[in-house]
């Protein structure tokens, strides 16, 4: 679903951001960007390189203040993702084991997914 997603944000000339928790143990991030066991990530091409959209495990190189680092993590700690310019995007259910995405009621200002017929 994020790779579907991804692709979307990226066909529409927007750029994808991802929030991922960084409570769970697999997560590799730059920690002094980390707020509230939570960050955003902008994975577009300019941005990143190397960027893998795995089944197991998402993966790629950026900068941050100027030094390289890979980050890594797991599919299941990404609680969203979402188009910079517009919000729209996808919520995911953090509660779901079965990773399943599921739209928020809880929070309306967080972007949604919206089909364009």
């Amino acid at each position: 679903m994020i790779r579907g997603i991804h692709e979307w944000i990226l066909d529409n000339a927007c750029t994808p951001y991802v929030l991922v928790s960084t409570g769970t143990y697999d997560v590799t991030v730059p920690s002094q960007h980390v707020e509230n066991d939570k960050i955003i990530l902008n994975i577009s091409p300019r941005a990143v390189s190397d960027l893998q959209l795995g089944d197991d495990s998402i993966q790629f190189d950026a900068r941050f203040s100027g030094v390289s680092m890979t980050v890594t993590f797991p599919p299941a700690a990404v609680m969203a993702i979402y188009a910079r310019e517009n919000g729209q995007g996808m919520i995911f259910d953090q509660d779901d084991s079965g990773g399943e995405p599921s739209p928020s009621s809880d929070k309306p200002s967080k972007p949604t997914l919206r089909v364009v017929k």
